[in-house]
């Protein structure tokens, strides 16, 4: 019962958030495994439209979450979308308190080629980056026969996203 009412707690948080239903367990999952915690909540992280403005990656209310547990700050999620050759692609990067990246995870890949960027050894290069870190395709980001365009597309958005978090951690508005 506790389980079920857990569920139902984080489908309401997610729905609130404009995030495609279909992929909430997916991120449930990779939270609860990512984090090492059963139950969680997602809140939303507001940012000053005019800093926003300002950020390499735009942070809308429907991007970007601190992860709760029992009302403590456990870490952060965002969800994104990069652009492969022809279509977009979902995406979630799990944060630690301390906002560095725990797990990264492909969602939803549309296109028939390139998918190989969703494999966890090619994923696990970007675990451990902070925002102070960069995230720089062909250098400490391998390349991808194949994937070219969208492992690349990834490696931008991670980086954006890395210098993004810097940019609020600097205007104290994280950790």
């Amino acid at each position: 019962m506790i389980k079920k009412i857990c569920y139902i707690l984080v489908i309401v948080s997610l729905l609130a958030f404009n995030i495609p239903k279909n992929l909430f367990p997916k991120i449930e999952k990779e939270v609860k495994e990512s984090l090492n915690i059963s139950t969680f909540s997602l809140v939303e992280v507001k940012i000053p439209s005019e800093l926003n403005l300002n950020l390499p990656l735009k942070i809308s209310s429907e991007s970007f979450f601190s992860i709760e547990n029992k009302q403590q700050l456990k870490g952060y999620l965002y969800y994104g979308q990069a652009k492969g050759k022809s279509a977009f692609f979902d995406f979630i990067v799990i944060f630690d308190k301390d906002l560095i990246i725990s797990k990264i995870k492909i969602l939803t890949y549309r296109e028939s080629y390139g998918g190989e960027i969703g494999s966890m050894r090619w994923l696990k290069q970007f675990i451990g980056l902070s925002p102070k870190s960069s995230a720089l395709y062909k250098n400490n980001i391998a390349a991808i026969s194949g994937a070219t365009i969208s492992a690349s597309a990834l490696t931008i958005e991670v980086n954006k996203l890395l210098k993004s978090i810097d940019i609020l951690i600097q205007n104290h508005l994280l950790i």
